[in-house]
């Protein structure tokens, strides 16, 4: 079955993440296809690969499409059953993939999977981005099992189960080729961050299931691109969930929700400015601003149905911080 699945790689200027993990993917995924997609990197990756790996085959996009349209343009060159989108910056297991395509073969309804997700430089540690499978608030607010906000657990087997989640992890994410087309990819206007969670919820819009496996691990170094101090995350993380709600929440819970969300991202921005300076409050603005550019195409992307039932726990940040 690993011959169905396409292990697919976005590359830009990072050949030190490939040059340390890159290895663990290739020694433990025999028979399975192995893609580099490159969004136009300016340092030495694309010949480094070249020469190194030359089992390895090499896309090269014209331009840095960042991480949404980045795959979008280099998985039309890919033609496989299953894709396996995997950061650089993870290192793999033995017996990673089977567990995942295992359960795409027990139930046809699953269109995306996600592994355990534990912290390279912590092993017993979840890791931020993904942890044990995604959940979402009725705030909207994206959270994990074994995370919530920037609190992780300890890994004592907890989640060693299969079960169905709301999102599957961008940085280890299985997903059968025909859904990811049948929702013509992720939205490149999102560019990096949370437009794997907008592809899934549209999934659960159309009846789609999300499953996460515990019997498949793997250690993600995270912040490898954009790490967490960087205001530019604060910007794209804020604008690409209000656009995600607007795109995907029913009525009448669109309209209040997105108006107190509005006013809770006002108070979150003050907290960002004392907390990691003005250029994150500022983010916070420009994100709102960001947001209300891109309303009007958003609103046209909306689906003929979305689920009522979409969140797990109510008032999280609530709960969380009070």
């Amino acid at each position: 079955m690993s011959q169905n699945l396409a292990i697919v790689i976005l590359n830009w200027n990072g050949k030190k993440w490939l040059e340390k993990f890159l290895p663990s993917v290739i020694s433990h995924s025999q028979e399975t296809k192995i893609y580099i997609i490159d969004n136009l990197s300016t340092d030495d990756s694309v010949s480094y690969i070249q020469s190194t790996f030359p089992t390895v085959e090499m896309i090269k996009n014209d331009k840095n499409f960042g991480f949404a349209g980045g795959y979008n343009e280099g998985l039309k060159k890919i033609n496989a059953e299953y894709y396996c989108l995997l950061n650089s910056d993870v290192e793999v297991t033995s017996n990673w993939i089977e567990p995942v395509l295992h359960l795409f073969e027990k139930d046809k309804n699953i269109a995306a999977v996600q592994p355990k997700i534990l912290s390279y430089h912590h092993k017993n540690y979840f890791e931020f981005a993904g942890a044990a499978g995604g959940l979402i608030d009725n705030l909207g607010y994206p959270y994990c099992r074994g995370r919530i906000f920037d609190d992780v657990e300890e890994d004592k087997g907890q989640y060693n189960d299969e079960t169905e989640i709301f999102w599957a992890s961008g940085c280890c994410f299985f997903i059968r080729s025909k859904d990811f087309w049948d929702q013509n990819g992720f939205d490149e206007r999102f560019f990096a961050h949370q437009e794997e969670i907008d592809l899934c919820w549209r999934l659960k819009n159309n009846q789609r299931k999300i499953y996460y496996t515990g019997k498949s691990e793997v250690y993600h170094v995270g912040g490898g691109t954009l790490n967490k101090q960087n205001p530019q995350k604060t910007y794209l993380n804020i604008r690409n969930n209000l656009s995600m709600m607007l795109k995907n929440l029913p009525f009448p819970k669109l309209i209040w929700l997105i108006f107190f969300r509005l006013c809770l991202d006002g108070i979150a921005g003050i907290y960002f400015g004392f907390k990691s300076g003005i250029p994150h409050l500022w983010a916070v603005v420009r994100a709102h601003f960001g947001f209300y550019a891109q309303a009007p195409a958003t609103w046209k992307l909306r689906q003929k149905h979305q689920i009522s039932n979409f969140y797990q726990t109510k008032w999280l940040i609530f709960k969380h911080f009070l």
